[in-house]
């Protein structure tokens, strides 16, 4: 057992399982709702036409590795706040948040400036001619509407730095619930809709955003935030404060971003072997979402109370949390594995709900098997989660992403195409492949996390020396 985690005593102690589990279940729950939006979106569009959910798959990784990367770089703004707020800074709080607001809209205007030019991105991937029209409608306007994207993220990072994380919850589930209703309206033609495929499931994606990121924005502009946190006079650009947030956060989003963009290339690479295949990932990847999203909620509760610790100079604490949630996580994944293996049939069952049988068949044999490999590497991927997270919350941004842009390459990406372009080999080489690289990026962050360099880590500065320090809120 790893040094700090006491399993007598571990349950009540700061960094303990009680203290994570109240910060993170509302966020598993946020994610969980995602998870949903997801869900439901994908399986609206397997009803509307296989090509339709290949294309929007395809197209949301694709486009993901950019505007994920924004995004992850606007949520990183919780370290920063959990980091002031364990300090006991709380009026730092507001500029911190107001940098990231600024990052969002500049990044936002790039992402739909950068819109024109997926066309030539999905002709050289070689799809399909049905799947590529979906492809490129779908990742063109989410290109466009990145903005309200990256901003509900970056907002959402004010509460979960100081694990007002119920917050979180309420703001998501309502976003959730404009996304599914608008989903059904735009996707089908009802309500007044006009009947819009892919374009109505991206088109909701975005309204639902909007509506989330100003439900936060009008949460942070109350009279209370604004006298305890400053999130109204902190308005005031900060180059120093900004460019910190740019050190420290854009290699967390870039971690992100690249592992997005590796498996969008692994999804081109599957593509090459038909639609069947390429739906078969999508829905393995969504099944597997379903159990792994709502863990990421973990992650961002890890991340808070590591930045927490640390900013109170509580190390211990800091390293207690992550034991606490790979032991927590590690029953979950057991748990979720057994179901991918003894259960897939059940879990298929609502895309076959609404799809053709005999178009769908061969599909469900195919995410049968993927989901074998789903159960096995599930274990190593929250490992990934939650050393990763535990990094993050002290500032140890740039190893993660340096793991990941190495292994993506040279474990999965180029095993995958050479066997499949070149040896003939099929999906389940090509799932091998990519089941590698999620083993050894797990077990590379563990070994990291176990060296403790990061304890020494901080991405606030120093506060001046006649600074009159009020309590946390």
């Amino acid at each position: 057992m790893a040094p700090g985690f006491d399993r007598r005593r571990w349950w009540n102690e700061p960094g303990g399982g009680r203290e994570l589990l109240a910060v993170a279940y509302p966020l598993i729950l946020s994610n969980m709702s995602f998870t949903v939006q997801i869900s439901v979106d994908r399986m609206f569009l397997t009803w509307y036409s296989r090509e339709a959910v290949a294309g929007a798959v395809a197209g949301l990784f694709i486009v993901w590795t950019l505007i994920g990367l924004f995004n992850m770089t606007g949520e990183y703004l919780t370290t920063f706040v959990g980091q002031y707020h364990g300090a006991g800074r709380p009026r730092r709080i507001g500029p911190a948040i107001w940098q990231g607001i600024y990052f969002s809209a500049l990044t936002g205007a790039l992402c739909a400036a950068l819109s024109p030019f997926l066309g030539p991105v999905f002709d050289a991937a070689g799809h399909d001619p049905a799947v590529r029209v979906h492809e490129v409608t779908y990742s063109r306007l989410l290109m466009v509407g990145a903005f309200p994207v990256i901003l509900m993220a970056t907002l959402a990072s004010f509460f979960a730095g100081r694990g007002k994380t119920r917050t979180v919850l309420v703001v998501n589930v309502l976003s959730t619930a404009v996304n599914v209703v608008l989903d059904y309206f735009w996707i089908f033609g009802h309500a007044g809709f006009p009947r819009a495929g892919v374009a109505g499931a991206a088109l909701a994606t975005i309204v639902s955003q909007a509506f989330g990121a100003a439900a936060y924005l009008a949460l942070i502009l109350r009279r209370r935030p604004r006298e305890t946190f400053a999130t109204l006079s902190g308005w005031r650009p900060e180059p120093a404060l900004l460019l910190r947030l740019l050190r420290y956060g854009l290699p967390s989003g870039l971690q992100f971003a690249c592992e997005v963009g590796a498996f969008g290339i692994f999804m081109v690479i599957v593509g090459r072997l038909g639609t069947d295949a390429l739906a078969a990932t999508g829905i393995a990847f969504n099944l597997n979402a379903i159990v792994f999203v709502p863990m990421l909620g973990l992650g961002l509760a890890v991340s808070s109370l590591v930045a927490r610790h640390l900013g109170g100079n509580d190390a211990p604490a800091a390293e207690r949390v992550v034991w606490s949630a790979l032991a927590l996580s590690m029953v979950y994944m057991t748990l979720c594995g057994l179901a991918y293996l003894l259960l897939p049939g059940v879990l298929l069952g609502p895309y076959a709900a609404g799809a053709d049988p005999q178009t769908f068949a061969p599909v469900a044999h195919i995410a049968t098997v993927l989901l074998r490999f789903v159960a096995i590497y599930s274990i190593f991927d929250m490992m990934n989660v939650v050393f990763g997270a535990g990094l993050k919350g002290a500032g140890d941004t740039t190893y993660p992403v340096a793991a990941v842009i190495v292994l993506s390459w040279t474990v999965m990406i180029v095993p995958a195409y050479v066997g499949c372009t070149f040896f003939g080999r099929g999906i389940y080489f090509a799932w091998s492949a990519a089941s590698g690289y999620v083993f050894c990026v797990g077990l590379l962050l563990m070994q990291r996390f176990r060296q403790g360099r990061w304890k020494a880590m901080r991405v606030i500065e120093a506060p001046p020396v006649d600074l009159e320090q009020a309590a946390p809120a």
